[in-house]
């Protein structure tokens, strides 16, 4: 299913065509080209589909191109989740997609995450609890596929550790090298007297063994969780992390810079937008940022309620971000400013925003993520709330960008 142009209605966050929460881009916004239904589609041999469909992650390799997804009753912890590998031709949309793996585990499974070097392709994922009302992490798993298919999943790195983005650094000092980034104490967001979230940076040589990138792999500890990163022309680190714990009285999103020379030195200034399910890339010169917009007034996370105490900042920002219409966007990253400019929205709406991307043979890239769906006439009268997709049907579709 092609919805070619949809995008625009979605783009405007109110009916008179106002932007809600955000500034108008200051530069020419690349090209939103058609946004295809990848799943749930017309089905796959061997995928039993549930209402949902999210968190995902995509990889070219070998000239196939691989989609691996979660798919559950809803978008809550449930021993009904399943993970799927599926794959089919790089660059031939006609072809279909195959079935290559299946995992479940009686347990919520997330963050399926691609590794791809030395002709080898790994996939890290999640393990989390069972309790629809709670985020347990009990720790990543690895599993990598072979001539015989995909081997049995076990348990990799340590306890409590959920991956969020890994891919070869394609620049830099550290080109060619596999890099991970991920967090433990995952469980101490939603707790507002807990440890804090500490991030690792962390590298391999075989995909199963893992060492610090930087002198440590404890690269920062506090408030953020989910972060992404791109190389910047002089080797720097331009990052985007989600915080959502709150952070000596700031809650929202961190924008980073780490020295090329200490990449355990990270410098971050505070920003009350909370950009969900972050996913970073250069091109044209830039750097791009695609995540989770909030649809209302001003678009924060952070509404600067310094009169509440900690707790009652934490769930009064957590409530009304959970009832507000939310986006998937395409952003732009000032490395000097430490900003961030809304640019476009990506057709989507409800419970939306787990995105991946790839290079297109036609030179546009693809962005797989996943939405509420787009063609329910349910929804075109009323803009749902994250909350209300959350318990309802998810899609995944892919949109080309061109820039």
């Amino acid at each position: 299913m092609v919805v070619q142009g949809l995008f625009l209605s979605y783009t405007l966050g109110c009916a008179d065509g106002e932007l809600k929460g955000s500034s108008a881009p200051a530069v020419a916004a690349p090209r939103l080209g058609d946004t295809v239904e990848i799943l749930p589609g017309s089905g796959v041999a061997g995928v039993v589909h549930q209402a949902a469909h999210n968190n995902l992650d995509v990889i070219v390799h070998d000239n196939r191109i691989f989609l691996a997804f979660r798919t559950a009753p809803s978008h809550f912890a449930s021993t009904e989740t399943m993970l799927y590998v599926l794959s089919r031709a790089d660059g031939d949309d006609a072809a279909p997609w195959e079935l290559e793996h299946s995992v479940g585990m009686e347990t919520d499974l997330r963050e399926p995450r691609f590794l791809a070097f030395d002709s080898r392709l790994f996939l890290y994922f999640a393990v989390l609890g069972q309790d629809a009302g709670d985020f347990e992490p009990q720790g990543m798993m690895v599993s990598e596929r072979g001539a015989a298919g995909w081997t049995e999943p076990e348990p990799n790195y340590d306890q409590g550790f959920i991956p969020w983005r890994a891919r070869v650094v394609d620049s830099g000092p550290h080109e060619g090298e596999p890099w991970m980034i991920g967090y433990i104490g995952g469980e101490n967001i939603y707790d507002a007297d807990a440890e804090p979230v500490v991030i690792h940076l962390i590298t391999t040589t075989d995909g199963r063994s893992w060492a610090p990138v930087a002198a440590d792999a404890e690269v920062d500890v506090g408030g953020g969780s989910e972060t992404d990163w791109v190389v910047l022309d002089d080797g720097d680190l331009l990052a985007v992390q989600r915080n959502e714990a709150g952070e000596e009285g700031h809650w929202g999103s961190k924008i980073c810079r780490v020295p090329a020379t200490d990449l355990g030195d990270w410098s971050c200034v505070n920003d009350p937008l909370k950009y969900d399910s972050p996913l970073m890339f250069r091109a044209g010169g830039r750097s791009w940022l695609v995540g989770r917009r909030n649809v209302t007034e001003t678009g924060a996370y952070d509404l600067g309620m310094d009169e509440l105490s900690t707790l009652d900042q934490a769930n009064t920002y957590a409530l009304s971000y959970w009832n507000a219409p939310k986006r998937c966007a395409l952003w732009e990253v000032d490395a000097e400013a430490l900003s961030v400019a809304w640019v476009l929205d990506l057709p989507s709406r409800g419970d939306t925003c787990f995105p991946s991307m790839v290079r297109a043979p036609n030179g546009a890239w693809h962005i797989y993520n996943y939405s509420s769906p787009l063609d329910d006439p349910a929804m075109d009268s009323d803009d749902p709330s994250w909350i209300e997709g959350q318990t309802g049907e998810t899609r995944i579709y892919r949109s080309e960008i061109w820039f």
